[in-house]
């Protein structure tokens, strides 16, 4: 089944949508500069909203691990996720210290650039693989931008993978198709505006995806 996550979920629609879709994992940015940033609390809130469901998945940048423990002290997270420039070594440090699982994100532009994999595969439980962000960029992802797919297709990643980087309702099925992909995170691509999601386009996302992850399954 093609793993779908909804990133940057920040308000009480969004968190809704995502849950009544089927959504399989829901993110929270604790991330401050990003525009669908939320703090512990109102992560708390939100998730307080549906018992089970989604797994939710936290996203830090180069994170202190007090910053770490603040979240997990106002909830739950079933997934850490690094998106900033944490080496393998701090990724395994925080796994060890936390107790939780690991995704870590990697900017892809060339082919080179995933032999970053290798080294981090000992650290990590997953990878999210995100276009690099643009020149002059403020944000690590959420930038509406995409690698090339045809990166991925066929080539062995050695942990479970989630497909990120300019990913909309329109174009999930073809990049599913091309990269291969056993997943994917829409942030940008379900949103009205900067920072704030659609649930019309979180709903129909999810189910453009499943729809492409049943056509792969009967082939």
């Amino acid at each position: 089944m093609t793993l779908i996550k909804i990133c940057g979920v920040n308000d009480a629609a969004a968190f809704d949508a995502a849950v009544a879709a089927g959504a399989d994992m829901l993110g929270f940015v604790f991330y401050p500069p990003s525009p669908r940033a939320v703090t512990p609390a109102q992560a708390a809130a939100l998730s307080a909203r549906q018992q089970g469901g989604p797994l939710r998945v936290g996203l830090f940048v180069d994170p202190s691990d007090e910053a770490i423990a603040a979240v997990l002290a106002a909830l739950p997270l079933g997934l850490i996720q690094l998106h900033g420039g944490e080496s393998a070594a701090r990724c395994a440090a925080i796994r060890a210290r936390f107790g939780l699982p690991v995704m870590k994100a990697l900017g892809i532009a060339t082919p080179q650039d995933l032999e970053a994999l290798a080294d981090y595969a000992p650290a990590v439980d997953r990878f999210l693989l995100d276009a690099k962000p643009p020149a002059g960029a403020e944000l690590p992802g959420g930038n509406a931008s995409a690698f090339d797919w045809s990166l991925t297709a066929g080539r062995t990643i050695p942990r479970p993978w989630l497909l990120a980087g300019g990913l909309t309702p329109d174009n999930v099925a073809e990049a599913l198709r091309q990269s291969g992909a056993p997943g994917v995170d829409v942030s940008s691509g379900v949103e009205k505006a900067r920072g704030v999601k659609d649930p019309a386009r979180i709903a129909a996302f999810i189910a453009a995806a499943r729809a492409a992850g049943a056509a792969k399954a009967a082939r």
